[in-house]
């Protein structure tokens, strides 16, 4: 991206064309899937549907879907939503796909 210039204003469309890099979440402590793992558990434990719940936080992003209990709203909040989709897709193809494709 290029740097502001004084009176320069970048419209919508120029902004949409510019590629941004994804950076995973490092690894180590509070990973996506510990993260995910910890409020999957604290959803079922409060009586909800997990994938509902997760599924419109995704969609919205509206940290209400998520329960603040054992501190899973606060959790969950550390992670874009992007990196949550990343974890998601990155499980199912290795998981389903990869598995499918070995067959």
């Amino acid at each position: 991206m290029e740097p502001r210039r004084e009176g320069f204003e970048m419209n919508e469309r120029q902004r949409t064309l510019d590629t941004m890099k994804m950076r995973p979440l490092p690894e180590g402590r509070d990973t996506a899937p510990e993260i995910l793992a910890h409020v999957y558990s604290a959803l079922l434990l409060k009586g909800y549907d997990p994938i509902t719940q997760l599924v419109g936080y995704v969609l919205t992003g509206d940290p209400t879907y998520i329960t603040s209990f054992n501190n899973a709203r606060s959790l969950i909040c550390r992670l874009e939503r992007d990196e949550i989709l990343d974890e998601l897709v990155r499980y199912y193809v290795t998981n389903k796909l990869e598995v499918r494709a070995g067959e």
